[in-house]
């Protein structure tokens, strides 16, 4: 090949490949488009390779996906921001397809693009865009643009902003329900770009109809819009117009919307402020919390502890403690569990009197509650009580779950708790530990789940650190030794992995006197898989004597 055609080389093999019947021979060419660009330098990549990928009709949603993807990082292969708008072209076709993450993805390409752009290019490139998606025939071109709009209006003048305020309002009146839903999604992004005074009139205008929408799939985004515009709006705005909204979707006849307003609600107790929140949105959490669906009671139950940070201790006792006591019991387990996770986070918000009297019975019923996901959420998270109530109170009653979740019939179970012991033998003290838990330990070295086992072992080596070496010599170690002779080998290697693990933590004295003769002693085991085992111990325990 000549020196004057080899420049023509790449493209030709991009051509050729993007044409191949090999998905993956197309899809390797596509992201190699910026070394084909460079290749080509950024004239011809202007001039012939965007025209070319504009062109390609390739049916594949993974090729087009990974076009969408590399065109967004193409500025500086076309000639810097100058030339951005030549990239619009091709990501304007990806928006008009119907496989949504190929859309998804153009869009974030097309934002990236613009949010580089010159204000007159925007306005002489991007805005005509948006229009021409807005206008478009298929939904999918309208569904997309919905995304852009927060981009193009901050550089616009005043006449085509007050056109993109109509046309975005257009939109949510669409025909179609899935371009309202994306307009009800975006218009928290675009409302952000509004000036205050539109804010007031046509962006509160477009959000009513959004709220009154018959679609809930559309109905349920509009309450991610309130939380949205409750942060742009001043407080006594956002009590005249946003607190009748999510007060109604509270009681919305779609428990999908209910389900949204529980995951949103705290967000706007502090746009709105403390009365309206006591007065208006107090009970409209309560009936939320008693909610006959369980996803939507899950959802509220998620957040109580963020809804109490907001309140006052008195109101969080007043209002939510009786409605927190009914989930504790309730029909769900997974309202039970979501429950559990968070409660714990309500005793520093309660301070300890309130937390001993009202919370400390939730909490315990919650302990022997009978699905184990309950009983471990309220486990993992007991450093949380114990500071604003002391062990004592919490280890009386802790006991009995511990050995239930150790003695459990799902492995799966014994292995979260193991992975628990030494967070609990750090907060209930190595007086406790040793009277109550340690059997317990030495129980799991003989499960007969090999997971289980193994996590035994490492569970060791986290108590000697915890406890110290001193601590580990009178406690653990002649357990481990009398272990050794087991006559099962599978128990006897789970000693072989503790020994090793231990090796390092006990220090070159008591490896040498103690932990190195139990490898020795392996060596001449019977058995081939402990004799292999023992060579990974005899280098551990070699490289810590």
């Amino acid at each position: 090949m000549s020196t004057a055609e080899e420049p023509l080389y790449p493209i030709a093999v991009l051509i050729d490949e993007l044409k191949n019947d090999d998905i993956q021979l197309r899809l390797n060419s596509i992201r190699r488009l910026s070394t084909i660009a460079r290749a080509l330098g950024e004239e011809r990549t202007r001039k012939e390779l965007i025209p070319f990928l504009s062109e390609n009709n390739d049916d594949d949603d993974e090729v087009l996906l990974a076009m969408a993807e590399e065109l967004g990082v193409f500025i500086p292969f076309v000639g810097g921001v100058d030339y951005g708008h030549v990239l619009l072209q091709p990501l304007e076709t990806l928006c008009t397809v119907e496989e949504t993450c190929v859309r998804d993805k153009a869009v974030e390409s097309l934002c990236r693009i613009g949010s580089q752009m010159r204000e007159t290019d925007l306005v002489e490139w991007f805005i005509p865009l948006v229009k021409r998606l807005a206008a478009g025939e298929w939904f999918t071109a309208r569904v997309s643009a919905c995304g852009l709009f927060h981009i193009a209006y901050p550089s616009a003048p005043d006449t085509l902003k007050t056109e993109l305020r109509s046309i975005y309002s257009q939109l949510c009146q669409d025909d179609m329900p899935m371009v309202r839903r994306s307009a009800a999604s975006n218009l928290g992004k675009f409302a952000a770009t509004v000036e205050p005074a539109h804010l007031k009139t046509d962006i509160m205008s477009i959000f009513e109809d959004l709220t009154q929408d018959d679609q809930d799939s559309v109905r349920l985004l509009a309450v991610e819009g309130c939380a949205a515009l409750g942060k742009l709006l001043e407080p006594q705005n956002c009590v005249a117009h946003i607190l009748p909204v999510i007060v109604n979707f509270s009681q919305d006849k779609s428990w999908r919307v209910r389900y949204m307003v529980a995951n949103q609600l705290y967000e706007l107790c502090e746009a709105v402020g403390p009365e309206p929140t006591r007065m208006d949105l107090v009970p409209a959490y309560v009936r939320l919390l008693r909610d006959n669906e369980a996803e939507v009671r899950i959802a509220a139950a998620g957040k109580v502890t963020k809804f109490c940070r907001i309140l006052s201790p008195e109101l969080a006792i007043q209002h939510i403690l009786p409605c927190v006591k009914e989930l504790s019991s309730d029909s769900s387990q997974h309202v039970r569990s979501a429950l559990a996770s968070v409660i714990m986070g309500m005793a520093p918000v309660l301070g300890k009197d309130a937390t001993i009297e009202q919370l400390l019975p939730i909490f315990l019923s919650l302990l022997k509650d009978e699905f184990p996901d309950v009983r471990l959420n309220i486990i993992s998270k007991l450093d949380q009580v114990n500071q604003v109530i002391g062990i004592d109170l919490l280890s009386q009653s802790l006991l009995p779950a511990i050995v239930e979740l150790a003695e459990d019939r799902h492995w799966r179970v014994r292995l979260a708790i193991i992975e628990y012991i030494p967070l609990l033998a750090s907060q209930l003290g190595v007086g406790f530990f040793d009277d109550k838990l340690g059997a317990l330990c030495m129980q799991w070295l003989q499960d007969k789940v090999y997971s289980i086992r193994d996590a035994a072992a490492n569970n060791l080596k986290r108590l000697a650190e915890e406890f110290g070496p001193e601590w580990a010599m009178q406690h653990i170690i002649p357990q481990v030794l009398e272990m050794s002779t087991n006559p099962h080998y599978l128990y006897r290697m789970t000693i072989l992995r503790a020994v090793s693990l231990l090796a390092p933590v006990m220090g070159s004295e008591i490896t040498c006197s103690k932990l190195l003769p139990v490898v020795v002693n392996a060596s001449k085991d019977r058995v081939p898989n402990i004799k292999v085992q023992c060579g990974e111990g005899a280098a551990i325990a070699h490289s810590h004597s």
